[in-house]
């Protein structure tokens, strides 16, 4: 199966690569990503040649969040649209999450939005000592809503508050402290990190691997249709609320939102 905005590659020992392939718009999440990275996860989740998955980012960045272009269509959408589109994102998340492999995630620059949603969905994430994060959607006028689910099960409510109200940007560093990167190496070493990680897997029994990792889930708060439902609706009530035209709008004539003091 053939991919336009992610790449796939293949390697020893059931190891696959996913590559966020937009790196002229820091692998901004689009329709066509969104889409693909739902189709790969369920496609590798029932693969048995699959024995490990890694998640990363072609150039600078992991992922930037939301595409610009997507985000000024949801300036003029309905409701029901938002919510259309902020379901493939919900269905997104969820088959990376349930995907019965390991998911590493290679994190390799900055990643903001739903690029921490994407790094919270990972059951290890190793990322370079120069990159940083930001759930950024507050000073926007919006909420970090649909990715929610995740980012507060990775990092736990507590630690999540200190980032995900304020929008501020924060570290690598801080964020293994916040939960959400497993370590910390420096560029010239996070290929051989990953290796490290790819290899553990070389001696577990694959089916042992995915039933852990359902058992899992289990035990934490999962992630319902319910939940998803609740997090998508925020979001479009949010979308509502005039400071997302300010913010979104503040955001694309580059000028300060009028709460901006």
């Amino acid at each position: 199966m053939s991919y336009e905005a992610i790449t796939l590659e293949r390697g020893l020992h059931g190891l696959v690569t996913i590559s966020l392939n937009d790196p002229s718009r820091h692998n901004a999440l689009n329709p066509m990503m969104i889409d693909e990275l739902t189709r790969v996860a369920n496609d590798l989740g029932s693969d048995a040649s699959v024995r490990v998955v890694v998640l990363t980012g072609a150039g600078r960045s992991f992922c930037a969040g939301g595409d610009l272009g997507w985000m000024k269509q949801q300036m003029t959408a309905t409701s029901a649209e938002r919510a259309a589109e902020a379901r493939k994102l919900a269905k997104m998340l969820a088959a990376l999450a349930n995907m019965p492999k390991p998911l590493i995630g290679r994190i390799q620059g900055q990643a903001f939005g739903g690029g921490i949603g994407m790094i919270s969905v990972c059951d290890i994430a190793i990322a370079v000592d120069t990159a940083n994060f930001a759930l950024t959607e507050t000073r926007l006028g919006l909420i970090p809503a649909t990715i929610s689910p995740y980012v507060v099960g990775a990092m736990g409510k507590r630690a999540a508050q200190s980032v995900f109200l304020s929008g501020r940007r924060f570290t690598a560093d801080e964020g293994v402290a916040l939960n959400l990167i497993t370590r910390v190496v420096g560029a010239g070493d996070l290929d051989a990190a990953i290796a490290q990680e790819v290899a553990h897997f070389a001696t577990c029994a694959p089916n042992a691997v995915g039933a852990a990792k359902a058992l899992l889930h289990r035990l934490d708060a999962p992630v319902t249709q319910d939940i998803q439902d609740m997090s998508i609706q925020a979001l479009v009530d949010t979308w509502e609320d005039p400071e997302a035209s300010e913010g979104v709008g503040a955001f694309f004539e580059k000028r300060p939102a009028n709460w901006v003091e």
